[in-house]
């Protein structure tokens, strides 16, 4: 080993190990802090939306759905509802899937 490095660069690290140790922990505490207000706080806001919009769907929403499934609300239960696709096609669907509430008239306009 002593061909890659050299004796007084390999003893070089402990010398410096002998600061502070609040201040080896605050890069860590630092980068939890920036996850925090980067990925999870917006993620709980977009939790809370999807959360509202579907607690506040009502019959004859025009909704569109996470597979991308385009109708309007006939019924609704506690966890599914029935949307009708087509004139006398109505599809079951569980209400979390509901991706957006659309404008009235939307489905005319397709």
């Amino acid at each position: 080993m002593g061909f890659f490095i050299t004796d007084a660069l390999a003893e070089a690290p402990a010398a410096a190990s002998q600061g502070d140790p609040i201040l080896g922990l605050l890069f860590p505490i630092g980068l939890v802090v920036i996850l925090y207000f980067f990925m999870i706080r917006p993620q709980m806001k977009r939790q809370k939306e999807h959360k509202k919009l579907v607690e506040g769907l009502a019959k004859g929403d025009e909704v569109a759905t996470v597979g991308g499934v385009v109708g309007k609300v006939t019924d609704l239960g506690d966890n599914f509802a029935k949307i009708e696709v087509a004139e006398g096609v109505e599809i079951k669907i569980r209400r979390q899937a509901v991706d957006a509430v659309l404008p009235k008239g939307s489905i005319k306009d397709m």
